[in-house]
């Protein structure tokens, strides 16, 4: 009986140390550093003096920001690149689900971009939106249509960007909706088939109700990312765009924080947009519910 007690001792103490190196980090690295952001939100700092507390007067000054908004809108525009990037990752699957030759194939060149350095995706995308050299304008050219400079022209510059985006992750999506796919048993095509259904029926009833967990997942999961962009700003278009009009929200906070050394402000920008991305979050888990409650 000692013995055994003495074992599940043993067995407890090594699993508290197993579970204690990621409870650890995410004290360090996450928690810790919220709380400091959190109140370094309320207070006048530029990252190396004193930290002053000035109350709410960083959020006020958020609030009556132009630059926030523009940023802030610049950010939500750029999240139409996700329904974009779900229908033709959906369209891809469902085409690379039939077992037509080649599959294996078109899966790796598809997900080559998802694997590769997002700053060395963003020069070559650069590169390529040139309005002298580039090969978008290149190609254009055999039709005889003369592009812009895409990422100096306030009217190209974010559609330009979100071409990038769904480029970049449309092979991850396209699996996720492929494995998807793949579980759906064949037996329900067969007796849609049987009832008479055509094939929008059978995508709309069976297809849809079947991967709508993936799709909810790769809403929040791209709402959240979307809403955090700035890799691709930072690098094809470092000051933010002509007029500002390719600025992220995150890519703001950035210049603030490391560019003018107002860390204080930047913590206040930080801590709305995390609460405006947790709203949007939960307003598609309750929207995620209350469909899964209508099917049921």
């Amino acid at each position: 009986m000692n013995a055994k007690s003495k074992l599940h001792r043993t067995e407890q103490r090594n699993a508290y140390l197993f579970i204690a190196a990621p409870i650890i980090g995410f004290l360090l690295f996450s928690m810790i550093p919220l709380a400091y952001s959190v109140y370094g939100a309320f207070t006048d700092w530029n990252g190396l003096g004193r930290m002053e507390f000035i109350g709410l007067e960083n959020f006020k000054n958020v609030f009556q920001d132009e630059y926030f908004y523009k940023s802030m809108f610049n950010t939500i525009f750029m999240m139409l690149g996700i329904p974009i990037g779900i229908v033709l990752a959906l369209l891809l699957a469902m085409a690379l689900n039939r077992g037509i030759p080649g599959t294996s194939t078109f899966r790796v060149l598809y997900y080559i971009p998802v694997v590769s350095s997002i700053a060395a995706v963003s020069i070559l995308w650069q590169w390529a939106y040139n309005g002298d050299y580039g090969l978008v304008n290149q190609f254009l050219a055999i039709f005889g249509i003369e592009g812009p400079n895409w990422l100096q022209n306030t009217s190209t510059v974010k559609p330009a960007l979100i071409i990038m985006a769904v480029w970049k992750g449309l092979g991850y999506t396209m699996l996720l909706y492929l494995a998807a796919l793949q579980s759906v048993p064949a037996a329900y095509y067969e007796a849609a088939k049987l009832d008479g259904a055509n094939a929008f029926q059978a995508f709309w009833h069976i297809t849809l109700p079947m991967v709508k967990p993936v799709t909810f997942f790769i809403i929040v999961t791209n709402i959240i990312g979307g809403a955090q962009i700035f890799t691709e700003i930072n690098v094809m278009t470092p000051t933010g765009g002509p007029e500002y009009s390719s600025a992220s929200v995150v890519f703001y906070i950035w210049q603030k924080a490391f560019g003018n050394f107002q860390l204080g402000y930047a913590s206040a920008m930080a801590l709305v947009l995390g609460l405006f991305i947790f709203i949007i979050t939960l307003i598609q888990f309750r929207i995620n519910e209350k469909n899964s409650f209508d099917m049921d």
